[in-house]
């Protein structure tokens, strides 16, 4: 009899499907900066969009990328939502949080809540994905995702922010999508 794989061992990698029209950004490799420029730049491509306001993109994007990597993100995905000149985009930023022990996600989310002010927004749950069970939290301009990883490696986190439509309709769907399509690979 041929056993499967071990489902409490850890992960090699992940796999996550994400639509063809959003640019990623390998923030492992020293040239993320640059795929950044290059982003900014085809977005304002032909559109008329002013330098101070490409500047400011940039500027953008480049902080929460750096703030990511300083947290251990690994990837950054970004799609434009608008058409109309401007460079404001959807985004993903897929980090690892490593952690030693046995911190579950229901000792997460209420470590979450314990900490969130009474005047905050933000929906906390546990939710199960085919990757496992995860902590969400949800905003109306953003979701992230805290991704129990098997073995007790610790948490992959997606966290998605929609700036300009919101978490609303068709862009949570699809967001939910995404973090559906998470698997590991063992």
């Amino acid at each position: 009899m041929t056993e499967g794989p071990d489902i409490d061992a850890p992960p090699k990698d992940y796999r996550l499907l994400v639509p063809r029209d959003w640019f990623r950004v390998d923030l492992t490799q020293d040239r993320w900066r640059a795929q950044l420029k290059t982003f900014v730049d085809r977005q304002a491509e032909g559109k008329g969009v002013p330098a101070e306001a490409k500047q400011e993109a940039w500027a953008a994007l480049r902080n929460t990328a750096e703030t990511g990597v300083r947290a251990g993100a690994l990837e950054f995905f970004l799609r434009p939502e608008l058409d109309d000149g401007s460079v404001v985009p959807a985004s993903l930023i897929v980090s690892l949080i490593p952690r030693t022990g046995t911190l579950m996600p229901e000792d997460l989310r209420q470590s979450f809540e314990a900490k969130q002010n009474e005047r905050s927004a933000a929906e906390l749950s546990t939710v199960t994905l085919p990757a496992g069970e995860a902590v969400q939290i949800v905003t109306a301009t953003t979701m992230d995702l805290y991704v129990h990883m098997p073995g007790a490696v610790g948490y992959l986190v997606l966290a998605f922010a929609v700036p300009v439509s919101g978490m609303n309709g068709p862009m949570n769907r699809l967001c939910t999508s995404i973090a559906e399509s998470l698997r590991w690979i063992v």
